[in-house]
C-alpha cells in the first residue's frame, strides 16, 4: 500500500522538477530582484534596496502611461470579444448548407502567427496600403489616414488586430456552448410566442452566462499581456501612445538592461492577473453550467 501511494508522485516528479527549474525558481528569483538592484553590472551580485524600485515605479510617468494604455485595452477589447464572437457563433450554428466553410473562414485568423498577422496589418495600415487606398478611392479623405503614426489612432489600430485575431477563438468556445443547448427549449419558446432574436434573449443568453464570463476573463488576461502586436506594428510609439505594460517590461529588461526594475513591474502585473484569476474562481462557482 505504501508503494502504491508513492506511485502517482513518482509520475509527477519529472513534470514538477521541470516546472521548478523553468517556472517556480525563476519566479522566486524575479521576486527577489524586485527588491534589489545591480549597482555596477549584471555580473555583480544584486544589492537589497527594499521598496526603492516600487518608489521609482510610483514616480515613473511612462509606467502610468502604459498602465493607462493597458486599462484602455481592457475597456475596449474585452467587451467586443465578449459580444461579437457570440453573435458569430449564433450565425454559424445555423443548420445551413456549407456552414462549415464559414466556421473555418472565421477561425482561420486564429492559426495565423501574430507576427505574420502584425506584418500583414502593418502593410494594410501603410500610407499606400489597402485601407488608405480604399478610403481615398471612396473619396472619404484626400490624405492617407495615419493609422500607426498618430498618437490618437495607433493604440486603436493595434486593438483592431487583437480583435480580428481573437474572434474565431472565442467563437469556438461559444459554439461549443450553443451546441449543448437542447433544441426542445427553442421549440417550447416558439409555442409561447417567442421568435427570432427574442428566443436568444430568453434562452441563449441565460444559458450562455458561464461561457460569457469565461470568455470575458480569458480575453481580459490576454489583453493585459498583449505584446506581439505592439512589438511588430508600433514598438510602443508614437510618443508611448501604444506602449503597454508588457512591452515596457520588455523594453526595460532587454533594451535598457534594468532587470530589477522590469521585475518590479512584472510583479505588479502578476498581482493584477492574479486578482483576475481569483475573480474568476470566486464568481465562476456561482454560475452553473447549463445542462444538456
Amino acid at each position: 500500500m505504501k508503494g502504491r501511494s508513492l506511485t502517482p508522485y513518482l509520475f509527477l516528479a519529472p513534470a514538477v522538477g521541470l516546472l521548478t527549474l523553468t517556472v517556480f525558481w525563476p519566479a522566486l528569483q524575479a521576486f527577489f530582484l524586485s527588491f534589489s538592484r545591480y549597482e555596477t553590472d549584471l555580473l555583480s551580485p544584486p544589492v537589497w534596496v527594499g521598496w526603492a524600485n516600487f518608489a521609482q515605479l510610483w514616480r515613473d510617468g511612462v509606467f502610468w502611461k502604459t498602465l493607462g494604455n493597458t486599462f484602455l485595452y481592457l475597456v475596449v477589447v474585452v467587451p467586443i470579444l465578449a459580444i461579437a464572437p457570440l453573435l458569430l457563433a449564433i450565425l454559424v450554428n445555423q443548420p445551413l448548407r456549407g456552414i462549415h466553410w464559414f466556421r473555418a473562414a472565421y477561425y482561420s485568423p486564429v492559426i495565423v502567427s501574430m507576427v505574420v498577422a502584425g506584418i500583414a496589418w502593418r502593410w494594410l495600415y501603410a500610407p499606400n496600403g489597402l485601407l488608405n487606398q480604399l478610403v481615398q478611392g471612396l473619396h472619404l479623405r484626400d490624405t492617407p489616414i495615419p493609422w500607426l503614426t498618430s498618437p490618437h489612432l495607433a493604440l486603436f489600430s493595434v486593438m483592431a488586430v487583437t480583435v480580428w485575431k481573437g474572434l474565431g477563438y472565442y467563437m469556438v468556445i461559444y459554439l461549443a456552448g450553443l451546441q449543448g443547448i437542447s433544441s426542445e427549449l427553442y421549440e417550447a419558446a416558439a409555442l409561447d410566442g417567442s421568435e427570432g432574436w427574442q428566443q436568444h434573449w430568453d434562452i441563449t443568453l441565460p444559458l450562455m452566462r458561464p461561457y460569457i464570463f469565461l470568455v470575458s476573463i480569458l480575453s481580459a488576461i490576454s489583453a493585459t499581456k498583449v505584446f506581439e502586436e505592439v512589438y511588430v506594428m508600433t514598438q510602443g510609439g508614437p510618443l508611448n501612445s501604444s506602449k503597454t505594460i508588457v512591452y515596457y517590461i520588455y523594453e526595460n529588461a532587454f533594451q535598457r538592461l534594468e532587470i530589477n526594475y522590469a521585475c518590479t513591474m512584472g510583479l505588479v502585473l502578476f498581482l493584477f492577473i492574479l486578482s483576475l484569476s481569483l475573480l474568476n474562481l470566486k464568481f465562476g462557482r456561482q454560475v452553473e453550467m447549463p445542462l444538456n
